[in-house]
């Protein structure tokens, strides 16, 4: 498979390459396409001293950003960082993870096209390898094959997984993944072949610059908060959603996975955060049983495109087979959501069930 070097390619581990000799021990029983991806093998990792590097210099410098942005920064650019942050975080859920991933709804060009532009804000590498990288994620998730595979411990599933080489199992088992969807969107293929031009524009100098020039910001000032606190941010968030909501919270549709529910990581990552759900239901574009918007604005932004007509074939699970899911296989903690179209308006609505009429309890009657 192609492989598409970056520099610095931050947000990826390196490539394995055949004839590394610190790795090619590990790798002679992984020749067969065939066999089943290990679980979590005593493989020695590899580190890659670039990507720690910068990745420290990219934590360090977000601590000065959030010092800038509350003592010197001014409030149009703190606002600015948000909104960039906004549309990033925007690109990797509705676009790279629940659009082309797992091709939960479809979209017209317009609107991938702005999907494209702010997943290219978000710097997580281009659509093509993000949406490799996550299918085999779920495909073969807490293997060897995972690339974040949670199974080796919070540190490894949030960052460590990019401060090293590439397990070989997920080089292999990315072979197998169809990927042919993607090749045959334009919009896709467009932002792969441009990539090392167009990610530096839209994720660093644009917004630093534009709080330089439109209200006068310092550079310094806008470098660190606009682009280093906003750009550590996002990628954090991202990343709780491969570590806290594989660790810790509720499993209530599926006991026997390591995704969970998990609430602030729901909030931080627009909705990403209702993870045991979203493993067993990897199609519905909500990625959530929620039928509102609070903790899931992902969902609002597909839900307006599809007001426009831009956003259509949303896919969706009733809300029947996911209470059926949760009585075979959850912990007990399933808690029934309604579904937003079967909503009561108040007593006498149709759709009121037969034993919420029968147990009702009133008082004050005047029989």
């Amino acid at each position: 498979m192609e492989q598409i070097k970056m520099a610095p390619k931050i947000t990826s581990p390196a490539p394995y390459r055949p004839d590394d000799q610190m790795v090619l021990a590990s790798t002679k029983s992984t020749t067969d396409e065939n066999r089943p991806p290990s679980k979590c093998g005593d493989r020695k990792m590899v580190i890659v001293w670039r990507n720690v590097l910068v990745f420290t210099y990219l934590h360090i410098g977000a601590l000065y950003g959030m010092y800038l942005a509350v003592t010197a920064a001014r409030f149009y650019t703190v606002l600015w960082a948000l909104l960039v942050t906004c549309a990033g975080a925007v690109g990797i859920t509705a676009g790279a993870h629940r659009l082309w991933a797992h091709k939960a709804y479809k979209a017209k060009w317009q609107m991938r096209v702005i999907l494209a532009i702010f997943q290219t804000v978000a710097f997580q590498n281009h659509i093509y390898e993000w949406v490799r990288d996550h299918r085999v994620h779920h495909k073969f998730s807490e293997t060897d094959a995972d690339p974040h595979n949670a199974n080796r411990g919070f540190f490894f599933s949030h960052v460590g997984w990019l401060l090293v080489k590439k397990h070989p199992d997920v080089i292999r088992k990315g072979k197998t993944v169809d990927m042919s969807d993607l090749e045959k969107d334009f919009v896709v293929m467009w932002q792969k072949r441009t990539y090392l031009i167009t990610m530096p524009i839209l994720c660093l100098i644009l917004p630093t610059w534009i709080p330089c020039y439109f209200w006068g910001e310092d550079g310094w000032i806008s470098w660190y908060v606009c682009y280093v606190m906003r750009y550590t941010l996002s990628l954090n968030g991202t990343w709780l959603v491969n570590s806290a909501a594989h660790i810790w919270g509720t499993k209530p549709f599926d006991k026997n996975i390591s995704p969970t529910e998990n609430i602030p990581v729901a909030i931080a990552a627009f909705g990403e955060g209702w993870h045991n759900y979203h493993h067993v239901f990897p199609w519905d574009y909500k990625a959530a049983e929620l039928g509102n918007y609070r903790t899931n604005l992902t969902t609002a932004f597909i839900d307006f495109f599809a007001w426009l007509g831009w956003a259509y074939d949303l896919k969706t699970v009733p809300v029947e087979m996911a209470r059926k899911r949760a009585a075979r296989t959850g912990d007990g903690s399933y808690q029934p959501q309604e579904d937003k179209d079967s909503t009561l308006w108040g007593w006498g609505d149709k759709d009121m069930s037969p034993d919420d009429v029968t147990e009702v309890e009133t008082f004050g009657t005047t029989d």
